[in-house]
């Protein structure tokens, strides 16, 4: 038996999960563009795979994903995705100077799709609302 068992909050894959729900919701109900939704998805998805491949390539010592291209694809708006993976895969999401870069990345990611909403350039899409 086990001396101690701690309870891991799975905090990432929550903020994840709660900002595809967000998403879907601002698509679902016509407050945000249903395209944006569907970026987000599928950069989500891209995300999700890439983080799993490249934690498999580690523990293969197989070739690896680069940290850059795992960063381009969370600031084109997966990284809820890679949320989601950082939790599941338990990869990259104790090494310091790699989640610096990705929380920024995060940022600068949501600042410019709130400028875009506020300022009316994503409604330049809005035959694609539902």
């Amino acid at each position: 038996m086990r001396a101690s068992r701690r309870w891991y909050v799975p905090w990432r894959s929550l903020v994840g999960l709660v900002a595809l729900a967000v998403l879907a919701g601002g698509a679902w109900t016509g407050r945000l563009p249903v395209v944006l939704a569907l970026t987000y998805g599928a950069a989500s998805a891209l995300a999700f795979a890439m983080y799993g491949i490249d934690k498999w390539a580690a523990r293969t010592d197989r070739w690896r994903t680069a940290e850059q291209t795992l960063h381009l694809v969370g600031l084109l708006g997966g990284w809820p995705g890679a949320l989601l993976a950082q939790d599941v895969f338990r990869h990259k999401s104790r090494k310091a100077e790699f989640q610096v870069v990705f929380w920024v990345f995060v940022v600068v990611n949501l600042v410019i799709v709130a400028w875009a909403v506020a300022t009316g350039h994503l409604p330049a899409i809005g035959h694609l609302r539902r």
